[in-house]
């Protein structure tokens, strides 16, 4: 009867103590609609398939190909997170030890005298021996420990992740910068082919005012508009320049010179991408699989944390040998000693660290999902600029490309006429200063298309696969 009183009183102090645990606001997904598709785009089934491509199979040309190939293996960025991964991985171990049983070996020696009134012979020193295995073991009932384990292996897959969204901007970064070295130096070449044309034309000039059918000033225009452009053409080479330091830095070293020069730059094939992706390409993207990984964690950590509550329950245990003196330890069975003990432990007072750690944890979980819904948001939104973006660049070089077609008929009718007198040298000047204008302008067009092609390439979380 004592022995069921006794329970029950213990049963309606764990339930009264398991009652108080604090409440603790709750945040959920707001269901966020995606819309079905970016910008009211069909979807092509050719994109279908996009989720599943490398970044080898995307990029064509053998110089980019071997520049990205040199930055994984050199970039110290991924270098870093490659530890990074290993630490999580080894927090992924820890854990797992902590729910295990425990095992280890005691041994033990030494001489011992106890006051002279405890037992008989108190005076005389004691010889004791004692050596064996030792077991220390708490129950997970609470699953407290494997909570924290799968926390673990979730923020290592995270981490995993993380590495990937790396890789994708890194690859981005490196096809941004050869795209723009080639930009840079089609635009010197441009300016060269002027020069000369410019210094051709004042040959011309500078023979009609020794014949008097012109002044001086037509020569000192065409001498300002020479030094302009050689002033222009020095500044595209500073940026040139600090474009093939940003590459090195990229590819892990320090500057020197590197092979990019592309044959073409204005009849340079984009990228094949469709702008008809689908939504479903955002599951991809490596920054959004790393957001819900560490939301899913978030939410076992207070799981964890909410167990710390709730009893917990150990067994400890001994076995082994054991005498007064080493003359007796000679593995007979008198000599064994073995014990076996269980244990509840409860945290009845003083709990406020472990109510701030539970509040600490519903917290981050709460943070963690409100970073997921940015990122889905910020991954969507981008994805669609990219694709606004590059439908309305397709528009703009194509009426670029028109306008220099025009520029340049037309400066060949103004040489023509000017040769034969019946124009000014202002209309010849003017003429090929808005043809070599309207060149540099499609090849900077030029690059943001590419650009743009690598940047939604980027949004739609390519460039990861096919690495280790």
């Amino acid at each position: 009867m004592y022995k069921l009183i006794l329970f029950f009183c213990i049963y309606l102090s764990l339930f009264f103590y398991i009652s108080c645990i604090p409440s603790i606001k709750e945040e959920n997904h707001r269901n966020l609609q995606l819309p079905k598709n970016f910008n009211e785009e069909e979807v092509d089934e050719k994109t279908k398939n996009l989720a599943e491509e490398v970044w080898t199979k995307f990029f064509n040309d053998p110089h980019q190909i071997n520049l990205i190939q040199t930055a994984m293996a050199n970039n110290q960025e991924l270098a870093k997170l490659e530890q990074e991964i290993q630490i999580a991985n080894n927090e992924i171990l820890a854990r797992q030890g902590e729910y295990l049983p425990k095992l280890g070996l005691v041994a033990d020696s030494g001489i011992e005298k106890v006051e002279r009134f405890s037992t008989e012979n108190a005076n005389s020193p004691t010889l004791f021996t004692k050596g064996g295995v030792m077991m220390t073991w708490e129950i997970d009932i609470w699953k407290k420990l494997r909570n924290s384990t799968k926390a673990a292996y979730l923020r290592y897959l995270a981490s995993v992740e993380g590495r990937r969204f790396v890789v994708t901007n890194l690859i981005s970064e490196i096809s941004n910068t050869y795209y723009e070295m080639n930009s840079l130096h089609t635009q010197m070449q441009l300016i060269d082919d002027y020069i000369k044309v410019l210094t051709r034309i004042n040959e011309i000039v500078s023979l009609l005012q020794q014949a008097g059918r012109t002044n001086k000033l037509a020569v000192q225009r065409f001498n300002a508009e020479v030094s302009k452009n050689q002033a222009k053409k020095f500044q595209l080479q500073q940026n040139l320049s600090i474009a093939e330091n940003r590459m090195n830095a990229l590819l892990g070293r320090f500057p020197q010179s590197i092979n990019y020069q592309l044959e073409d730059f204005l009849n340079l094939d984009l990228p094949e991408i469709q702008t008809s992706v689908p939504v479903k390409l955002l599951e991809n993207r490596p920054d959004l699989r790393q957001a819900s990984l560490e939301l899913q964690a978030s939410k076992l950590d207070v799981d964890v944390a909410r167990a710390r509550f709730y009893p917990s329950l150990s067994i400890d245990g001994n076995l082994g040998y054991e005498a007064f003196n080493s003359k007796h330890f000679d593995g007979t069975q008198v000599g064994v000693a073995y014990a076996l003990a269980g244990g509840i432990t409860m945290p009845l007072l003083n709990r406020r660290g472990i109510e701030a750690s539970y509040r600490t944890a519903n917290n981050m979980q709460i943070q963690a999902l409100y970073n997921y819904e940015q990122t889905l948001i910020e991954s969507f939104t981008e994805v669609s600029n990219q694709i606004i973006k590059l439908k309305n660049l397709k528009y703009i070089y194509d009426l670029k490309s028109q306008q220099v077609d025009t520029l340049k008929k037309g400066t060949e009718t103004a040489d023509a006429l000017f040769r034969a007198g019946r124009t000014d040298y202002v209309d010849v000047l003017l003429t090929q200063r808005d043809f070599i204008e309207a060149q540099i302008e499609l090849v900077e067009i030029k690059n943001e298309q590419l650009q743009s092609s690598i940047g939604l390439y980027k949004a739609i979380g390519g460039g990861w696969r096919g690495q280790n």
